[in-house]
Order: C-alpha cells, then sequence, then structure tokens
C-alpha cells in the first residue's frame, strides 16, 4: 500500500476512518491502537466493530505476551481485518508501564517471539511499526539488529517513525515533534534490507513529499497531518493513486450525512462524529466559523444534522 493514514489515539476511531475513506478510497487506514488484554477480555464487537466501507483496514495491537497477541490477532482476522500492526512505537508511560510499545525496542528476541506467534495463527500479513530508536539505545547498529531479529520471524514489513523515543522526558506530543527527524536512517534500512518492505512515517505534510519519499520507500504513512487538513487526502487520491475524479469538500459533507443520521438514531453523540470534519475546510474562507459553529452547538443531540448543514452555509 503505497500511502497510508498511522493510527492514533483518541482520533482514528471508527467514525473517523468512515469519513477518511470518502474522500480516499486507496489509502490504507489504521485502527486506533487496542491491546490484546482488552480484546481477550472485552467487548469485542465494540472495540472492533467497523462499517465495511473503511476496508482496507488494519488493526493495530499492543501488547507483549506472544499467546496473548496471537489470540487477539485471531479475532481480529475474524472480525475481517486486513492486516494486523503491532505497536513497538508508541512513547506513551502508560504505555511502556504495561511492556509495550517502544520500550519493547530494546527486546528484539521478544518482539520476534510476539510476530511468530501471530503467524503462527493467522494468515493476513502481520507488520510492526517501530521508531528508529529508543532513549540511547539509538545506534543504527541497535536498529539494524531489531530489524534483522523480527524479519528473520517472518515479518516482512515495517513501518519506521524516523524519529527516536524518549520514555523519560517527553511527552507523546514531544515525541513526535522534538527529536529530530532522521529518514536517512530510514532509507538505510531499506537499503539494507531490500527484501523487506519499508515504509516511512514522521512528518510528511504533502504530497509532494510523499512523492520524494516514494522514490525509494516502499510506502508512506501520514498521521497528524491527515487529521487536521484531512483534505490532504484528495490530493492523494488524485496524485498518487492517478483517480482521475475526486469529491469535493462539500460533496464529502453530503455523503458523511447520512452515516451521521444511521449513528445518530444507534445512540452516538453527534459531537463524536463532527470532532472528526473540524479541519476539512482548512484554510478556506469561512473556515474558523465552520469549526465555530460544529464546536458550539454539536453538544447537543437537538439539532442533529442540521448542525453540520448551518455550519456549511459559513463557507463562502
Amino acid at each position: 500500500m503505497k500511502v497510508s493514514v498511522a493510527p492514533m489515539m483518541d482520533y482514528t476511531d471508527r467514525h473517523d476512518r468512515y469519513f477518511l475513506r470518502l474522500i480516499a478510497p486507496d489509502v490504507l487506514l489504521y485502527t486506533e491502537m487496542i491491546t490484546a488484554a482488552a480484546i481477550l477480555n472485552g467487548d469485542k464487537n465494540y472495540l472492533l466493530g467497523y462499517d465495511a466501507a473503511e476496508h482496507p483496514l488494519a488493526l493495530q495491537l499492543g501488547g507483549s505476551d506472544p499467546a496473548m497477541l496471537a489470540g487477539s490477532a485471531a479475532i481480529g482476522e475474524a472480525f475481517g481485518y486486513d492486516e494486523i500492526n503491532l505497536n513497538v512505537g508508541c512513547p506513551s508511560p502508560r504505555v511502556s508501564s504495561g511492556r509495550f510499545g517502544a520500550c519493547l525496542m530494546y527486546e528484539p528476541l521478544l518482539v520476534a517471539e510476539c510476530v511468530a506467534a501471530m503467524m503462527a495463527r493467522v494468515s493476513v500479513p502481520i507488520t510492526v511499526k517501530c521508531r528508529i530508536g529508543v532513549d540511547h539505545h539509538d545506534s543504527y547498529e541497535h536498529l539494524h539488529t531489531f530489524i534483522r531479529t523480527v524479519a528473520a520471524a517472518g515479518c516482512k514489513v515495517f513501518i519506521v517513525h524516523a524519529r527516536k523515543a524518549w520514555l523519560k522526558g517527553l511527552s507523546p506530543r514531544q515525541n513526535r515533534e522534538v527529536p529530530p527527524l532522521c529518514y536517512d536512517v530510514v532509507q538505510k534500512l531499506k537499503q539494507d534490507f531490500p527484501e523487506l518492505k519499508i515504509i516511512v512515517n514522521g512528518g510528511i505534510a504533502n504530497v509532494t513529499e510523499i512523492s520524494d519519499h516514494l522514490e525509494w520507500a516502499d510506502g508512506v504513512m501520514i498521521g497528524r497531518a491527515a487529521y487536521s487538513n484531512p483534505y490532504l487526502l484528495a490530493a492523494v487520491q488524485s496524485q498518487i493513486f492517478n483517480s482521475p475524479l475526486v469529491p469535493s469538500r462539500h460533496e464529502i459533507i453530503e455523503r458523511f450525512i447520512p452515516y451521521v443520521e444511521e449513528k445518530l438514531v444507534e445512540g452516538v453523540k453527534l459531537s463524536s462524529m463532527t470532532r472528526h470534519i473540524l479541519g476539512l475546510f482548512q484554510n478556506m474562507p469561512g473556515a474558523a466559523a465552520w469549526r465555530r459553529k460544529l464546536s458550539q452547538h454539536s453538544g447537543s443531540q437537538a439539532g442533529g444534522v442540521s448542525v453540520i448543514r448551518d455550519a456549511l452555509l459559513a463557507i463562502k
């Protein structure tokens, strides 16, 4: 998959994914990270349910117990996910305390065991998302060893955030901004492991940058840029996937409204859906009023989809 949208906690839920799919049919979408324990012990339909329109869709798992990850991967496959991804990149203290996320870069043999266990249970691809390093464990030799060890267990696709992670001293947000981007390190990985698919992630903000990275990488994953400015994906669909027709912003909203109406009947909060569309008109006349109207009036269910239609009137 040439372009994907990153798994983002509290952002890429099922409503956001449905909305993004209206803009770009061909990008690969990811769930938020879901822990293996939650899937095994929790409400599976609530955690894993999605609309069929969201395909192609990958499930990102968090965990470090091979048996639990294998079991949750099997459940994810049964739900119809197209890929199972293991999170080895999140620097959140809460995640690290559970022995998953970026701290697992210290334990390549354990990650390899997890990958092997999942691959033994499912037929869909098992992929790994990682950083280029963690804390002072950040030499290229360490990264090379990690990739080589996990690849030997059968993983053929690595999504590499081109920043190291600091487990102490930086917040998750700072970990997305403060450590410098080192695309050259990811590019060297591709040179050293030509048989693997290496997908680059981190700080990629527009179609020109995506195209430049696709000159050497097997794929590009975009994150916050796709959330703050979702119509970026229309340019991706047009220029990267060569789609002759892409919907206008207004057409996207008209297609999203029936979904909103359906979910309102099911009891979903209006604000749970409208929060994902705030950035659709970024940099356009009336964008600030659009965001303001949606933010001010989505807290009540009373207005329903008329809140969205009224906000559209602000767009010039």
